[in-house]
């Protein structure tokens, strides 16, 4: 995966911290833990879109859906 050089401001804080778990070798450099901060939020995001949409089925009517064409189908298996 290529990646791009981009500029961000932080406070303070999130830097002594990063730069604290840079020195503990938690991370390797402050590009890899805000990388890893990033992934990990857009991740979760995902997550939570999924299941928003989730919610929004109605059991019965998926159900139908996905068991649609299956009598026919199971009719042309073969008998074991």
């Amino acid at each position: 995966m290529s990646k791009e050089k981009i500029a961000i401001t932080l406070d303070e804080r999130f830097i002594s911290e990063l730069d604290r778990l840079v020195g503990e070798n938690v991370f390797q450099s402050r590009s890899q833990a805000i990388q890893e901060a990033v992934s990990e939020k857009l991740l979760r995001l995902k997550k939570t879109r999924l299941a928003e949409e989730s919610t929004k089925l109605e059991p019965k009517i998926e159900r139908a859906i996905s068991e649609e064409g299956l009598i026919e189908d199971a009719k042309q298996w073969p008998e074991y």
